[in-house]
Protein backbone atom coordinates (compact mmCIF):
# COMPACT_ATOMS: atom_id res chain seq x y z
CA UNK A 1 0.00 0.00 0.00
CA UNK A 2 3.08 2.61 -0.05
CA UNK A 3 3.62 1.99 -3.23
CA UNK A 4 2.14 5.65 -4.55
CA UNK A 5 1.12 3.70 -7.43
CA UNK A 6 -1.44 2.07 -5.44
CA UNK A 7 -5.35 2.40 -5.16
CA UNK A 8 -6.63 1.42 -1.71
CA UNK A 9 -9.64 -0.34 -1.30
CA UNK A 10 -10.70 0.71 2.79
CA UNK A 11 -13.14 -1.90 3.23
CA UNK A 12 -15.98 -1.28 6.06
CA UNK A 13 -19.05 -3.46 7.14
CA UNK A 14 -22.29 -1.19 7.06
CA UNK A 15 -22.87 -2.17 10.60
CA UNK A 16 -19.87 -1.06 12.41
CA UNK A 17 -19.08 3.08 12.83
CA UNK A 18 -17.37 4.73 10.02
CA UNK A 19 -15.12 6.88 12.45
CA UNK A 20 -14.00 3.70 14.10
CA UNK A 21 -12.63 1.80 11.03
CA UNK A 22 -9.69 -0.15 11.13
CA UNK A 23 -9.37 -0.08 7.36
CA UNK A 24 -9.98 3.88 7.17
CA UNK A 25 -7.56 4.70 9.68
CA UNK A 26 -4.78 2.46 7.96
CA UNK A 27 -5.12 4.12 5.07
CA UNK A 28 -5.26 7.45 5.65
CA UNK A 29 -2.11 6.90 7.40
CA UNK A 30 -0.50 5.56 4.02
CA UNK A 31 -2.31 8.33 2.18
CA UNK A 32 -3.11 11.22 3.97
CA UNK A 33 -4.38 13.21 1.50
CA UNK A 34 -7.11 10.68 0.55
CA UNK A 35 -5.87 11.00 -3.15
CA UNK A 36 -6.16 7.28 -3.97
CA UNK A 37 -8.46 5.55 -1.35
CA UNK A 38 -11.81 3.99 -2.27
CA UNK A 39 -14.40 3.13 0.46
CA UNK A 40 -15.69 0.26 0.30
CA UNK A 41 -18.84 -0.49 2.38
CA UNK A 42 -20.73 -3.81 2.66
CA UNK A 43 -23.43 -5.42 4.65
CA UNK A 44 -25.91 -2.35 3.52
CA UNK A 45 -28.84 -4.63 3.76
CA UNK A 46 -27.71 -5.70 7.02
CA UNK A 47 -28.93 -2.72 8.37
CA UNK A 48 -31.84 -1.98 10.94
CA UNK A 49 -34.37 -0.29 8.27
CA UNK A 50 -34.64 2.95 10.66
CA UNK A 51 -31.30 3.29 9.46
CA UNK A 52 -28.77 4.02 6.80
CA UNK A 53 -25.39 4.89 5.23
CA UNK A 54 -25.97 7.31 2.63
CA UNK A 55 -24.27 10.27 4.42
CA UNK A 56 -21.13 8.03 4.46
CA UNK A 57 -21.79 6.69 1.49
CA UNK A 58 -21.98 10.47 0.05
CA UNK A 59 -18.59 11.08 2.16
CA UNK A 60 -20.40 13.14 4.67
CA UNK A 61 -18.48 11.64 7.01
CA UNK A 62 -15.54 11.32 6.26
CA UNK A 63 -14.24 12.29 2.78
CA UNK A 64 -12.37 10.18 0.00
CA UNK A 65 -11.56 11.99 -2.80
CA UNK A 66 -12.30 8.78 -4.85
CA UNK A 67 -15.53 8.28 -2.70
CA UNK A 68 -17.49 5.68 -1.40
CA UNK A 69 -19.25 2.62 -3.10
CA UNK A 70 -21.89 0.25 -1.28
CA UNK A 71 -21.89 -3.53 -2.10
CA UNK A 72 -24.06 -6.10 -0.74
CA UNK A 73 -22.16 -9.39 -1.01
CA UNK A 74 -23.44 -12.86 -1.36
CA UNK A 75 -24.16 -14.67 2.52
CA UNK A 76 -23.26 -17.79 3.49
CA UNK A 77 -26.16 -19.50 2.18
CA UNK A 78 -26.51 -17.87 -1.24
CA UNK A 79 -23.06 -19.69 -1.62
CA UNK A 80 -24.77 -22.82 -0.41
CA UNK A 81 -27.46 -22.54 -2.94
CA UNK A 82 -25.77 -21.79 -5.63
CA UNK A 83 -26.17 -18.19 -5.87
CA UNK A 84 -24.47 -17.41 -8.65
CA UNK A 85 -22.48 -13.84 -8.92
CA UNK A 86 -25.20 -12.25 -11.96
CA UNK A 87 -28.16 -13.45 -9.98
CA UNK A 88 -26.45 -11.70 -6.32
CA UNK A 89 -25.70 -8.67 -8.92
CA UNK A 90 -28.98 -8.62 -9.83
CA UNK A 91 -30.62 -8.60 -6.43
CA UNK A 92 -28.23 -6.04 -5.03
CA UNK A 93 -29.08 -3.90 -7.79
CA UNK A 94 -33.22 -4.42 -6.97
CA UNK A 95 -32.08 -3.57 -3.61
CA UNK A 96 -30.70 -0.48 -3.91
CA UNK A 97 -33.61 0.71 -6.39
CA UNK A 98 -36.33 -0.23 -3.96
CA UNK A 99 -34.74 0.49 -0.83
CA UNK A 100 -36.53 4.52 0.43
CA UNK A 101 -33.21 5.70 0.93
CA UNK A 102 -30.43 4.30 -1.53
CA UNK A 103 -32.81 4.32 -4.44
CA UNK A 104 -31.94 8.43 -5.39
CA UNK A 105 -28.26 7.33 -5.20
CA UNK A 106 -28.45 3.50 -6.63
CA UNK A 107 -26.56 4.45 -9.71
CA UNK A 108 -23.59 4.76 -7.85
CA UNK A 109 -23.66 1.92 -5.66
CA UNK A 110 -23.03 -1.98 -6.07
CA UNK A 111 -20.59 -4.33 -7.61
CA UNK A 112 -21.41 -3.37 -11.17
CA UNK A 113 -20.34 0.11 -10.39
CA UNK A 114 -17.62 -0.81 -8.18
CA UNK A 115 -16.26 -2.31 -11.66
CA UNK A 116 -17.04 0.71 -13.53
CA UNK A 117 -15.14 2.76 -10.66
CA UNK A 118 -12.28 0.78 -10.92
CA UNK A 119 -11.84 -0.19 -14.07
CA UNK A 120 -11.81 3.94 -14.87
CA UNK A 121 -9.41 4.56 -11.88
CA UNK A 122 -7.18 1.86 -13.01
CA UNK A 123 -6.93 3.65 -16.91
CA UNK A 124 -6.62 7.13 -15.55
CA UNK A 125 -3.85 5.74 -13.29
CA UNK A 126 -2.31 4.02 -16.24
CA UNK A 127 -2.51 7.29 -17.89
CA UNK A 128 -1.30 9.06 -15.41
CA UNK A 129 2.05 6.66 -14.51
CA UNK A 130 3.21 6.01 -17.76
CA UNK A 131 5.59 8.74 -18.60
CA UNK A 132 7.26 8.49 -15.13
CA UNK A 133 7.69 4.59 -15.84
CA UNK A 134 8.71 5.01 -19.51
CA UNK A 135 11.54 7.59 -18.07
CA UNK A 136 12.51 4.97 -15.38
CA UNK A 137 12.98 2.03 -18.79
CA UNK A 138 14.69 4.55 -20.38
CA UNK A 139 17.42 5.83 -17.72
CA UNK A 140 18.04 1.70 -16.74
CA UNK A 141 18.58 1.06 -20.75
CA UNK A 142 21.16 4.03 -20.64
CA UNK A 143 22.59 2.93 -17.46
CA UNK A 144 23.47 -0.54 -18.68
CA UNK A 145 24.42 0.60 -22.04
CA UNK A 146 27.18 2.86 -20.22
CA UNK A 147 27.96 -0.48 -18.33
CA UNK A 148 28.02 -2.38 -21.65
CA UNK A 149 30.38 0.24 -23.28
CA UNK A 150 32.53 -0.28 -20.08
CA UNK A 151 33.60 -3.98 -20.80
CA UNK A 152 34.63 -3.09 -23.62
Amino acid sequence: MKNPNTIILAITAANTDLANSDSLKLAGEIDPEKKRTIGIVTKLDLMDESTDYLDALQGKLYELKLGYIGVICRKQKDLEAGKTIQDAIEDEKQFFMNHPKYKSYANKLGVAYLIKVLNQQFLFHVKKCLPQIRENIVQMIQTKEYELSQYG
